[in-house]
């Protein structure tokens, strides 16, 4: 069945009100009509089985036949922080990354940053992208986009297991770090912090460990910007456990 986040406030006890784009979609994209049946979800990890009913070009009525908690969210909880990238690469990584499993995107300004700050409409389109990308992956709840900050600033906000891949680092491997925690393996908030197209600067890595943050490295082959957060996140929720079959 098709899934659609709502607004808060559209979904009552028995009963849901659609409104706006939505309504278009279902209507003359998917051509839906009385009697067929929508998941529909509420932001807060539950998601609504409802028969559509009354249809208008301006709303949709539908009634809940069904409530469960829905299952496409992670226990570990990842925060990529990922510095701004140039064209739709950055685009990229909220789509895939959404897909994964990450939780809470901060986009980051670092000092070989290339692109500038994003307007309202970039940022709208961001937003677009995430919730798309978690509707098609049956997550149950959207990832946060945060407002841009500094990498200073994406620094000292980290909290949890937090690593910078690095192509500098010659010793310490990711598996290695993720095996390594006091709880066999998990951890409730991962960090995860990855630089633009040029990399991160030498003094960015130095202030990074001073922060907590541990640089490791992501195998002998270099990863492009917008494949390394991927990757990285990947590697971690396939360690704690998160990609095994249902």
């Amino acid at each position: 069945m098709h899934r659609f986040f709502l607004p808060e406030g559209c979904i009552k006890q028995d009963s849901v009100d659609i409104s706006g784009e939505i309504v278009h979609r279902l209507r003359n994209v998917l051509r839906l009509r009385r009697g067929d049946h929508i998941i529909v979800l509420d932001n807060a990890g539950w998601e609504y089985e409802v028969e559509l009913g009354t249809m208008s070009r301006e709303a949709v009525e539908g009634s809940v036949v069904g409530k469960a908690a829905a299952a496409g969210e992670p226990v570990t909880g990842v925060t990529l922080y990922q510095a701004l990238l140039k064209g739709s690469s950055f685009e990229l990584v909220l789509q895939k990354c959404t897909e994964i499993g990450v939780s809470c995107f901060v986009p980051v300004v670092c000092e070989r940053c290339v692109t500038g700050e994003p307007g309202k409409d970039r940022l709208a389109r961001w937003k677009d992208i995430i919730l798309e990308a978690a509707q098609q992956s049956r997550r149950g709840k959207l990832p946060r986009l945060h407002n841009v900050v500094s990498f200073r600033e994406a620094c000292c906000s980290v909290q949890g297991l937090s690593f910078l891949p690095w192509e500098g680092e010659e010793t310490g491997g990711v598996r290695d770090l993720l095996r390594g925690t006091p709880d066999s393996g998990k951890a409730d908030e991962v960090g995860i912090y990855i630089g633009p197209e040029g990399g991160f600067s030498v003094e960015e890595v130095e202030y990074a460990r001073s922060c907590g943050i541990t640089p490791v490295s992501l195998g002998r082959r270099i990863l492009r910007a917008e494949t390394a957060g991927l990757v990285a996140a990947a590697v971690v929720l396939y360690e704690f456990g998160e990609l095994n079959a249902r």
